[in-house]
């Protein structure tokens, strides 16, 4: 047994330090299969302690680590690194206080986002933030990720309702970020950690803001028989003044795999629309009653108001299982993430189709149009030779699209491994060198996530794990700055 294995099965028992390579193909990549790789060691610790003698323990080893929470990541952010140690958090899963008279709830990196609303709702509350995975993503990585979902437009992400975070620094030091009082005095570190993707801190408790429940939600579904007529409805509805608290669309690629597999009953359509207000009963009422009209304005062919609850679950069932529902219609699919401002969508939706017809690739959409974040699904058989690194070109390509119409290259997905080469299309030179430096100053030896979110090497040496010098510096030729 190698001394760092046998370190970690005294810190956390032997059934909670995994070895065997069986047991370790569970952890060799996340929710972005195409990218694998196998650890070292995964370590399993119960509680916040030992996530922190665990990390000191790879730190006086000099051994890189990677934090996993569920494993539903989209851009390879819980990929393990070669000889590394994949640090999994899903037994810290305790709803630690919930304190609804202040509307903050604690809980441990492990607990699943729709568990916090579970824990709440016979209160009158709920958790805003909620992606597409919601029921088995975890909090954790929502974190990491800075995760939004459907109803982001109104809400926001993941950073708008995380009040403070305790966390262990690389090198095993344990400190609380943030403060539960509002405008807390001195830098942001808070914002710094949440979508840090993993490369700054493992995060082992988090505070999070609750909601009271809206008095009235109404949700309608407009069918169209064009992306950009259903464009003109979203563009309409901003303009109008109004913030749905979700604006969704789908394509007919995506509404044929959510009826596959869900059975939403939409209505045939090239495009759905799925908007939804929320808030007091009379301007809700008011309110609907205009984006109704708008919808009925540019061409929906078909405008169906929820009537019940049931009737509003189904619709947002139908939303939430595009992404897997596309395996009922293709062998593998490649999940995107990017953003482009809204008055571009069309633009850029036209450029996806054209894309699709060159390569021969399905390509569904699946977004949030409200605030231009784009989820293209690109499908493709791994079986035949050379589709699956089509696909990845297919990505990338749309990727380019994303960023020349003034937009970005991820939404709520991250960077990860999958798109850390596409970070100079968006960022000069320095921008990436200060962002190299920043994480330099918190983690020196680069042992926390290394590898992700910028590309790499970007300077000599740069390689997970601890700093190796340069033959030329070892030479007293060069000095590193």
């Amino acid at each position: 047994m190698n001394p760092l294995r046998e370190e970690l099965t005294r810190i956390c028992g032997t059934p909670y330090v995994l070895h065997e390579p069986v047991q370790l193909m569970t952890y060799e990549c996340d929710a972005l299969p195409h990218l694998r790789e196998m650890p070292a060691l995964v370590v399993l610790p119960g509680t916040a302690a030992e996530v922190q003698s665990v990390v000191r323990a790879c730190a006086r080893h000099a051994v890189p680590f990677v934090a996993r929470g569920h494993g539903t990541g989209l851009s390879g952010g819980a990929l393990p690194v070669p000889g590394g140690v994949v640090i999994g958090l899903a037994r810290l899963n305790r709803v630690l206080e919930i304190d609804l008279p202040n509307q903050r709830v604690t809980v441990e990196p492990g607990v699943t986002n729709l568990e916090i609303t579970k824990q709440v709702a016979p209160q009158g509350y709920y958790y805003a933030p909620d992606p597409s995975s919601q029921q088995v993503c975890s909090i954790g990585g929502n974190v990491a990720e800075n995760s939004g979902g459907a109803h982001c437009l109104k809400y926001g992400f993941t950073t708008h309702h995380v009040l403070e975070v305790e966390a262990v620094m690389p090198d095993g030091e344990m400190v609380r970020i943030g403060s539960t009082t509002p405008d807390a005095p001195g830098p942001d570190l808070l914002g710094l950690v949440i979508g840090s993707e993993g490369t700054l801190a493992v995060v082992t408790k988090v505070v999070v803001r609750v909601l009271r429940k809206p008095e009235t939600v109404q949700t309608l579904l407009a069918a169209y028989n064009s992306i950009s007529e259903a464009g003109s409805a979203v563009s309409e509805i901003i303009a109008a003044g109004i913030v749905p608290a979700a604006v969704e669309m789908m394509d007919s690629l995506a509404i044929k795999a959510a009826e596959a597999a869900v059975h939403p009953n939409f209505p045939p359509a090239d495009t759905v629309l799925i908007v939804e207000l929320d808030g007091p009963a009379p301007e809700v009422r008011e309110l609907f009653a205009v984006v109704e009209a708008i919808c009925r304005r540019t061409g929906a062919t078909t405008v169906d108001v929820a009537q019940t609850d049931e009737h509003r679950m189904r619709i947002w069932r139908g939303r939430k299982a595009a992404f897997a529902a596309m395996g009922r219609i293709a062998p593998n699919y490649y999940v995107q993430d990017g953003v482009v401002p809204r008055t571009k969508l069309p633009e850029v939706l036209g450029r996806i189709a054209d894309l699709s017809r060159r390569s021969g690739l399905g390509i569904g959409n699946v977004f949030h149009a409200g605030d231009g974040n784009l989820h293209p699904l690109i499908c493709y058989d791994a079986e035949i030779p050379g589709q699956a690194e089509l696909a990845e070109e297919v990505a990338g390509e749309i990727l380019t699209y994303c960023v020349e119409a003034g937009g970005s290259i991820t939404g709520e997905h991250g960077v990860g491994m999958d798109k850390r080469d596409y970070m100079p299309r968006m960022f000069s030179d320095d921008d990436l060198d200060v962002m190299q430096k920043l994480r330099d100053a918190i983690d020196p030896l680069r042992l926390c996530n290394p590898g992700k979110v910028l590309p790499t090497p970007r300077l000599c040496g740069e390689v997970p794990g601890p700093y190796r010098a340069h033959p030329v510096e070892r030479a007293g030729l060069a000095e590193r700055f």
